[in-house]
C-alpha cells in the first residue's frame, strides 16, 4: 500500500496560463458578448481548421452533439447504422437519439477499430451509414471503409473524439468519410473544458451544420429544420485559443512519457502494448513521418495465463498503489442495457472486442507525468 503517495491520475487537463486567460475574459466582459458566434468562437473555428488541416470545421459545445447532428445534416432519419461495440457510449447514443438502428460488427485487433472485412457481412437493404470510431487515437481502415461505403451508397461519419491532430499517409485523418467529429472534453489531449466540433467537405455542408446548431435558424425569421442548440461560448472559445498555443507541447510530453512506457514493459511476459504506439515511435522519432499520433492514450492488454493475475487484479493493484488506470473500453457497448438484447450484441458475434475489452487498461498519460510518476506506473506493471 502506497497512503503516503501521491495519487497519479489517468488524465489531466491541459490548462492555460490563467494571467492570460483573465486578459481574454476582460475582452469578454467589456464586449457583452458571451455567446452566439462572437469574436473568440469565430477565432478558434479558424485557428483550429488551419492546425487541423481541415477545410471546414464547426464548434460545438461539447463532443455527443456533433455525433447526433451528423445524422441530421447528411439527412439520415432511418435505417440501420453499422458501427462498433468498442468505443465511449456516446458513438451509439447518438445513432439512437436520432431513432436508427445501430449494428454492431467486431473490431480487429490491429487498431481496435472496426473490422472492414466484417463490414459488408452485416449491410442489408436497411443500412445507411456506417459509423467507425479512431481508438486510441490510432486511424481506423478509412480507406477500406470508405470503399465498401461507396460500393454500398452508404454515408460514413467517423468518430474521431481520440484523434486530434493525427496524421495518416500525409493527410489529416479528419478528412476522411463524409463527416468527421471530435471531442474537446477535459480528458482529452486538447479540451475548450466541454466542448467539439464537426468536420466537413464543403461550404454548404458547413451553412447547413451551423444553422442545425442554432435551432434551425436560417437568418433572424426563417428557421429551415428542426435544430438544436449546440453553439460554444465565448469563454470556452478563448480557453481553446490559449490550449491551442500549448497543444504541440503537450503533445511532445505525452511522446516521451509513451517512449518510456514502451521501452520498460515491452518485455514483459504477458503485457501486450497497443502494437501502433510501438510502431509509431520507431518511425518517427522526430514526428517527421507522413503518420503522426497525439498520444492521447496507453492501453495495454493483459494476458492473464502468462502474466501471471488478472487484468482487473492489475487494476486493483495500481489504485492501491495510488496509481489509477482505467478499463477503457470496458464494458463494452454492448453490454449495457440499452443494447444488449440486439442480435448484433450477441458475443459471439464479438470475439475480439470481448477479448480486448476484458485484457485493456489504459496506464496514466499526460502531459504533466514527472519522471517519478512515470516510474512508478512502470513498477507497479513490472512488478
Amino acid at each position: 500500500m502506497s497512503e503516503n503517495k501521491s495519487q497519479i491520475t489517468v488524465t489531466s487537463p491541459l490548462l492555460p496560463p490563467l494571467e492570460e486567460f483573465t486578459l481574454y475574459l476582460q475582452q469578454i466582459w467589456d464586449s457583452k458578448w458571451i455567446t452566439n458566434n462572437g469574436q473568440f468562437h469565430q477565432q478558434l473555428e479558424q485557428a483550429l481548421a488551419k492546425y487541423l488541416g481541415v477545410e471546414f470545421l464547426s464548434l460545438f459545445t461539447n463532443g455527443t452533439l456533433p455525433l447526433i447532428t451528423a445524422f441530421q445534416a447528411l439527412g439520415i432519419h432511418e435505417g440501420e447504422v453499422i458501427t462498433t461495440p468498442y468505443s465511449f457510449v456516446a458513438t451509439s447514443h447518438s445513432i439512437w437519439w436520432n431513432g436508427l438502428k445501430p449494428v454492431f460488427v467486431d473490431i480487429e485487433e490491429e487498431t481496435c477499430g472496426i473490422d472492414p472485412a466484417k463490414i459488408e457481412a452485416a449491410i442489408t437493404p436497411n443500412t445507411v451509414a456506417i459509423m467507425p470510431v479512431h481508438c486510441y487515437g490510432k486511424p481506423c481502415k478509412t480507406a477500406e471503409i470508405d470503399a465498401i461505403a461507396k460500393k454500398h451508397n452508404l454515408k460514413v461519419i467517423y468518430d474521431a473524439a481520440h484523434a486530434f491532430g493525427v496524421i495518416e499517409n500525409g493527410q489529416s485523418v479528419l478528412n476522411a468519410g463524409d463527416i468527421s467529429t471530435l471531442s474537446f472534453h477535459a480528458t482529452k489531449v486538447y479540451n475548450t473544458i466541454e466542448g467539439g466540433a464537426l468536420i466537413c467537405h464543403s461550404a454548404e455542408m458547413k451553412y447547413h451544420v451551423d444553422n442545425l446548431k442554432n435551432f434551425g435558424f436560417r437568418g433572424e425569421t426563417t428557421v429551415v429544420a428542426p435544430g438544436i442548440n449546440s453553439k460554444m461560448d465565448e469563454m470556452r472559445a478563448a480557453y481553446g485559443l490559449l490550449n491551442l498555443r500549448q497543444v504541440d507541447a503537450a503533445i511532445e510530453a505525452r511522446k516521451k512519457v509513451a517512449k518510456q512506457y514502451v521501452e520498460a514493459l515491452q518485455d514483459v511476459k504477458g503485457i501486450k502494448i497497443f502494437q501502433p504506439m510501438i510502431d509509431t515511435l520507431a518511425s518517427s522519432p522526430n514526428n517527421l513521418s507522413p503518420h503522426r499520433l497525439n498520444f492521447s492514450y496507453f492501453p495495454i492488454f493483459v494476458d492473464e495465463e502468462q502474466y501471471g493475475i488478472s487484468r482487473d487484479a492489475l487494476y486493483e493493484k495500481m489504485k492501491a498503489n495510488n496509481v489509477l488506470g482505467r478499463r477503457y473500453f470496458y464494458p463494452l457497448i454492448t453490454d449495457f442495457d440499452p443494447y444488449k438484447d440486439i442480435p448484433s450484441a450477441n458475443p459471439v458475434n464479438l470475439p475480439m472486442a470481448n477479448k480486448i475489452a476484458n485484457q485493456v487498461i489504459c496506464l496514466p498519460m499526460h502531459h504533466a507525468l514527472s519522471e517519478e510518476d512515470v516510474t512508478r506506473v512502470i513498477e507497479c506493471v513490472r512488478n
